[in-house]
C-alpha cells in the first residue's frame, strides 16, 4: 500500500506501518497489518498511512 492510504476505525489495517489520525486532535500509532483500526479519543476516525514499517 502506498503512503497516504486511508483506513477507518473498525476496518482491517491494509498495511503495517505508522498511521496518523486525519483531523484534529491528531495522533500517530504503529498498527500492524490485519489488526482492526482503533478509535481515537473515543470516536471513530480516519487514519492515513504515514510511514511503512
Amino acid at each position: 500500500m502506498p503512503i497516504g492510504t486511508l483506513a477507518k476505525t473498525g476496518e482491517r489495517c491494509p498495511e503495517s506501518g505508522v498511521w496518523t489520525v486525519v483531523g484534529t486532535p491528531t495522533t500517530t500509532a504503529p498498527i500492524a497489518r490485519a489488526n482492526v483500526m482503533p478509535p481515537y479519543a473515543g470516536k471513530a476516525v480516519t487514519w492515513r498511512l504515514s510511514r511503512l514499517a
